[in-house]
Order: C-alpha cells, then structure tokens, then sequence
C-alpha cells in the first residue's frame, strides 16, 4: 500500500483562521480524507467550557436510578431516540458492552400521515427529568449546537480539499429547520477479567458525512482499522475531537473520502470508558446516486495513488446505491433495534425480520 498508515493524523484548527496558513490545513485535510479517514482535530470552534460543563454531567446521568432511565428507553421513541440498557445492541453476532443515550439536535418532526416512514425519523429527544439532573439539558443542547455549527465549517473545508466550491457539499443538507443531526453518550464499563469479550462496540462504519467523536475520558479503547487492515489504537489526546467519515461522504466523493471500519476495545482497570459521538447527517431525501461531483483529476490522481482497501471486517450502510439517505439510516437503526421498530414500524419490521423479533438487534 502506497499510503498505509500507523497513526491518526492531528490537525489545528487554529490554522484556518489565518490566510498565510489556512492552504497547510487544506492539505492535511485533503490527506486525512483520502487516506486515513480519521483524523484529530485541536483548537476547534466548540468552546473548552461547553465540552468541560457536559462532561462533568456523564457520571450523574450514568447514576441515575435504573427506573428512571427506563422511563425514557429508546423504544418508548419512533425517533430511535433514549436509553438503551448495557448490552442491547450487537455487531457480527457479539453483544457490544456498552450502555448509553441517544439525543439529538432540537427538531420537530416534518411527517405527516402518507409520508414516507423514514420522516418520522426525526423527531424532539427524550430527556431524563430536570429534577433530577438540573442543567443537564440546557449543557448537552448547548454542546450539539456548537459541534454542529463545526461539522458544517470541517464540510466546507473539506469541499475545497477534495478540489470542489466551498459549498460543493451543500446540496446534501437541507434547510436548518429540516436538518437534525444525532448523538450519544455512551459507557463502556469495565469488564471483568474473567470475561470472554472485551466487545465495547464491534467493528463497523459510520453512515453520514462527518462524525465528531469527544473521548470524554482518558481510557483507551478505540481502534481504527488501516489499508491493510491492522487495527491502530486512537486513544484520546486532551483538547481534542476526533473526526471520521461516514459511507454516504465516500458514496458522494467516488471513494475519495475514506469510510474506515474502526471499533471499540472495553476498557481496563478500575473506571468506565466515556464517550460523545455525534453524527452529522444529510437531507433524508439525499439521493446519492443521483448526485454526480466532478472532481479534478489532480485529485482523483491521490485515490489511485493510495491504492485499495483491504478487505475490512466491516460491511454495513451499503444501500445508498438504492435508497435516499433517510430511508438507509432508518434501515440501520431497525436492524440495531428491532424491539422499536416492531412496535413503531411493523411494516418494515416484517419485512427485515420474516420470523418475528428476533433475541437481539444487530446492525450486520
């Protein structure tokens, strides 16, 4: 492989904001994309305060007595959105250790009776009661707006890397009041040594453009898969975000943006792993394949340069040849959750699991 890789590459933020080092951005922007497809990013838009104020909030979320996360469990939600206990979800066949929360961006849901399904995507967030953990969402709704606000900024900049206008991405994302994006907070606990799977979550791809990962605690445990398919440990350096690209970003550029297979390792010792993805989306009605970018051939030139990928051990989100976007997202988080989806979407539901609700959900 041309431009295998061994390390993930940390790029400042800070260099755009000046003209005499803004292009020094682009191109490493340009070469994460292409032949990484993971990258840290220090000195971010995101204020220290607002991420520093969230964090403080994840052990008292966490805390929170077992009845009243229940109360707010992902299927009480046709948005995929709530609780959802330790051990709900697997990936390739192994229960993912891990318990979380779902959120996501304020919105309120467009569908209405004789839309498609994949409206109801969409939809407000369940929150834990204020009483209980006063502020909490005030911090987090705070948070999600301004890692948003820096998705779309990282979108533009990577347009003008890949050789497209700065808004050669913006046809994908609708209207601000149509758009949502989501997030977790996520506990890999500590496993016991005596266990036979050290699965915090199985390897696997994002669906969107951009995902912003906050490893909110300094425990190591991510690992991102490279060209020829060694697994490299992306543990958290204080101060950043790190960032991957999504299937639907490597459906659009033609593979110039890389999707890479990437999992996470439980955590050792004595303290929980902690951790904020958030995943930036599209327009629910993104057609991909219908959406033809032109790109220079300077820079088509580096995909053949980096060469083909391994065969991954990571093989979902592989509909956007054939469906919109929304309808692909919605077919990943039926598959992750059959319990919500039998009960907020039995048509489709029947249709993905012909023998009723099986043990357990699993994205592939």
């Amino acid at each position: 492989m041309a431009s295998n890789f061994s390390s993930i590459p940390i790029l400042d933020w800070s260099l755009t904001l000046d003209p005499a080092t803004r292009q020094q951005f682009v191109g490493q922007l340009r070469h994460a994309a292409i032949n990484v497809g993971f990258l840290y990013l220090s000195n971010s838009t995101v204020p220290q305060g607002t991420v520093d104020t969230l964090i403080s909030y994840i052990p008292k979320l966490f805390a929170l007595p077992q009845d009243t996360k229940e109360k707010i469990r992902m299927a009480n939600s046709e948005h995929f959105l709530g609780y959802s206990r330790l051990g709900a979800e697997f990936t390739k066949g192994k229960t993912d250790i891990r318990e979380q929360f779902d959120f996501a961006t304020p919105h309120v849901s467009r569908w209405k009776p004789g839309d498609p399904d994949h409206y109801r995507l969409w939809g407000p967030s369940q929150w834990p009661d204020e009483d209980l953990i006063p502020g909490f969402k005030a911090a987090m709704e705070e948070y999600l707006l301004q890692v948003q606000e820096l998705s779309y900024a990282v979108a533009k900049l990577l347009s003008e890397a890949l050789g497209l206008p700065p808004d050669g991405l913006s046809k994908f994302y609708d209207s601000p009041e149509l758009m949502q994006h989501r997030s977790k907070i996520v506990k890999y606990p500590v496993v016991d040594t005596s266990s036979q799977s050290d699965q915090g979550v199985g390897p696997h791809y994002d669906a969107g453009f951009l995902t912003i990962l906050l490893q909110a605690s300094d425990h190591r445990g991510l690992q991102v898969q490279n060209l020829s398919g060694q697994w490299i440990d992306a543990p958290p350096i204080p101060g950043t975000f790190v960032i991957n690209f999504g299937k639907a970003i490597e459906f659009v550029t033609q593979g110039l943006a890389r999707a890479t297979s990437h999992r996470v390792v439980s955590p050792k010792g004595t303290t929980p792993r902690y951790s904020i993805p958030f995943f930036q989306n599209i327009s629910l009605d993104a057609r991909l394949a219908e959406s033809v970018l032109q790109f220079p051939p300077e820079i088509l030139k580096l995909r053949e340069l980096r060469g083909d990928v391994a065969t991954t051990e990571s093989v979902n989100f592989s509909e956007f040849d054939r469906e919109p976007s929304g309808k692909v997202n919605l077919i990943g988080r039926v598959k992750s959750h059959p319990d919500v989806a039998q009960r907020h979407y039995p048509e489709l539901f029947a249709q993905i699991f012909p023998q009723g609700l099986p043990a357990h959900g699993s994205a592939y």
